[in-house]
């Protein structure tokens, strides 16, 4: 319809479609495409980022990608309200130069102020590398538990996040996904909140 390609807009992670790691590279493809095409990369970091995949920083770094934008939000301010939008000279520019914007909250000195310790600590407290590890033993622990009852179809993560499917192969959805929002509860009542995720809702997102 001579309609271009505008983005691509991508968490690396594919936490909403059941925590899916692929393997390095794997995206590398479609951002040429997308690039070839005139179109922008956009990475979604809010869940991906931050060192919870445990090998980077940020979760296109696996990727061996650099995107144009990178979108970063709940997980910067450890709690505290803030967001932000990093990106390359090129489209800031051109962006900034067509288009007036404002924000009444926008530039909070307390909010900086909190981002800035959250980068900080991450870095000096070498948080990716415990995420790594820390994944490590969490994934022995589940796998225990999956040998022991059969409600555990199967089990992916990096680092510190998980998606454990519930249901085992041949039960319907509807049962599938009852079995997870029970995990669900019974881990909330032991005041540890986790959530379901993939198309059936069947996924445990840790």
């Amino acid at each position: 319809r001579g309609i271009g390609v505008a983005a691509l807009l991508l968490d690396s992670i594919f936490s909403s479609d059941g925590v899916w790691v692929d393997p390095p590279g794997f995206i590398a493809r479609g951002v040429a495409a997308v690039r070839e095409a005139g179109g922008l990369v956009i990475a979604d970091e809010v869940q991906p980022g931050f060192g919870r995949t445990g090998t980077h920083m940020w979760g296109f770094e696996q990727h061996e990608i650099v995107p144009d934008l990178v979108t970063l939000g709940k997980p910067m301010g450890n709690g505290f309200p803030i967001g932000a939008v990093v990106g390359r000279k090129s489209p800031m520019e051109r962006f900034g130069g067509t288009a007036r914007y404002s924000n009444t909250f926008a530039g909070n000195t307390v909010g900086i102020a909190t981002a800035d310790a959250v980068l900080t600590i991450l870095q000096r407290d070498q948080i990716p590398q415990n995420a790594l590890s820390m994944g490590q033993r969490l994934r022995a622990g589940v796998e225990k538990v999956a040998k022991r009852h059969d409600g555990v179809r199967g089990i992916r993560n990096a680092g510190l996040f998980f998606g454990v499917d519930m249901g085992p192969e041949g039960t319907p959805a509807a049962g599938r996904r009852a079995m997870a929002l029970d995990v669900v509860d019974a881990m909330r009542d032991d005041c540890v909140l986790i959530s379901t995720t993939g198309a059936n809702e069947d996924t445990l997102k840790v």
